[in-house]
């Protein structure tokens, strides 16, 4: 199984638009993050987790040509936004992608972009619309999603439910304040976690770096990656910090697990 981290920055991205802090201006590659998504791939089967808006550019950079399925975290913005470079997808294989999450972010998803999912509105012709279905997740329930086996797991971010998930593996959670402990115990046994991690002080609705160092050592995964990563903090700088099996995430990285 391979895991891609497509993007790995906040909700602004980083560079953030007219900052010049050191990070922002930074030359290393890896201070350069898009916000947050993921691909996992086992064999010939691809799962998506988010559409953020800069997901053209993500897929394009990775080669990215199929996918077989999406899976939603949540509605906000950042995480759902690029819905529509969904549209090659839909149109290469001739049939609908499924979407599959928490049903609040179906239900946003469904409202927001009213002119995927709304049969009765007319385009003009010669013109495309992603084809897309949408099906729901239960937290705890696993699911069999394009060949993977997937759990969702419920996760606080603040106040608004998410959804994490552990597929095989691999543990994947983003934008999350608290992990309750039935999900630590749903992700206690992966190999590679994806945990986000905003800043080093305290976010109402963000883990901080060190919330999410201790949420890593109590779930105890061979590896942790930190990923939703705000422009305080350079790579390396992070990279130096942190205890041996915890690193920061980058645009790009591709990790295997066997």
């Amino acid at each position: 199984m391979r895991l891609t981290l497509l993007g790995t920055g906040t909700s602004f991205g980083i560079p953030q638009i007219g900052c010049r802090c050191a990070v922002c201006r930074s030359s290393d590659p890896r201070d350069r993050r898009c916000r947050t998504a993921a691909l996992i791939e086992q064999g010939e089967n691809r799962i998506l987790i988010d559409t953020p808006p800069e997901l053209r550019l993500q897929l394009v950079r990775e080669g990215i040509d199929r996918l077989d399925a999406v899976l939603y975290t949540h509605e906000h913005a950042d995480h759902v936004n690029g819905i529509d470079d969904l549209r090659m997808f839909s149109l290469r294989k001739k049939a609908a992608l499924r979407l599959y999450g928490p049903q609040s972010a179906l239900d946003y998803t469904r409202n927001a972009f009213r002119y995927i999912f709304d049969d009765t509105l007319q385009l003009p012709a010669g013109t495309t619309r992603p084809r897309l279905t949408l099906h729901r997740l239960e937290a705890g329930q696993a699911s069999t999603v394009a060949g993977f086996e997937v759990l969702p797991v419920a996760l606080d971010h603040g106040g608004t439910g998410v959804f994490g998930y552990r597929i095989g593996a691999i543990g994947y959670a983003t934008d999350v304040k608290h992990i309750p402990e039935p999900a630590r115990q749903a992700l206690r046994g992966v190999r590679v976690l994806v945990l986000s991690a905003l800043w080093w002080r305290p976010h109402p609705t963000h883990q901080s770096i060190q919330e999410a160092i201790e949420a890593a050592l109590d779930i105890g995964a061979e590896r942790t990656y930190l990923t939703h990563l705000s422009h305080e903090t350079a790579h390396q700088v992070l990279l130096d910090r942190l205890p041996a099996g915890i690193e920061p995430g980058y645009d790009g990285l591709t990790v295997e697990v066997a």
